[in-house]
């Protein structure tokens, strides 16, 4: 009989990623980062005059981020020891949307931090990719956690059989985030993976689904 699989996003449900993002910008382009509501592009400014920083601009910083600075990333609390429990019950891959070039970047980061798991890349919403993965694994059961709603709504429309935890470990941008669960597409929202590791057991090991 096949294993249960953990599909697990990364930024802020594994890795912090904003707050190194902010010290990056702090540090190299003068540019204020202030996450105080759900919209990302409003959350940056130009320190010299209070600018927005232009659409174009963001997209150029956050790859140069993840080209020159993933060093920074540290593991959010509590959750290379919970992957790395899941893993003694269950396959666990990760599904991070980065480009497919950085694949190979983003498995050896979570390597340094002790996660060693396969790593797929992903633009866009996530439920045709997980499709995919679901396909090639055949799993006895599923299991997504992620830290954006709209992954959730994506994953639920496709394949509602598979449980959700909305899940963001980074205290910055959590409060700001719309709830999966109150949305109805996540069968749960954890903030912190001492709560998310006996919920994440408890449906794999048990029959409990809700």
């Amino acid at each position: 009989m096949s294993r249960p699989l953990v599909i697990s996003d990364c930024d802020e449900v594994l890795l912090h990623m904003v707050a190194p993002y902010r010290d990056f910008l702090d540090e190299q382009h003068d540019i204020d980062f202030v996450m105080d509501s759900a919209d990302f592009g409003k959350a940056m400014r130009h320190r010299s005059d209070g600018r927005l920083v232009e659409p174009a601009e963001i997209w150029r910083l956050l790859n140069l981020f993840f080209d020159t600075e993933m060093h920074r990333q540290q593991a959010i609390a509590g959750a290379v020891e919970g992957i790395n429990a899941l893993a003694e019950h269950a396959d666990v891959v990760i599904l991070t949307n980065l480009n497919d070039h950085r694949r190979d970047s983003r498995a050896e980061q979570l390597r340094k931090v002790g996660i060693d798991a396969r790593v797929f890349t992903n633009q866009g919403p996530k439920g045709p990719a997980l499709k995919a993965i679901l396909e090639e694994y055949q799993p006895s059961k599923a299991l997504f956690i992620d830290d954006l709603p709209q992954h959730h709504g994506s994953v639920a429309e496709m394949l509602p059989h598979v449980t959700r935890l909305h899940l963001c470990g980074e205290p910055m941008i959590a409060p700001h985030i719309d709830c999966a669960h109150k949305a109805g597409h996540a069968h749960a929202r954890i903030d912190d993976w001492a709560t998310a590791l006996p919920w994440i057991m408890d449906r794999l090991t048990g029959d409990n689904d809700d």
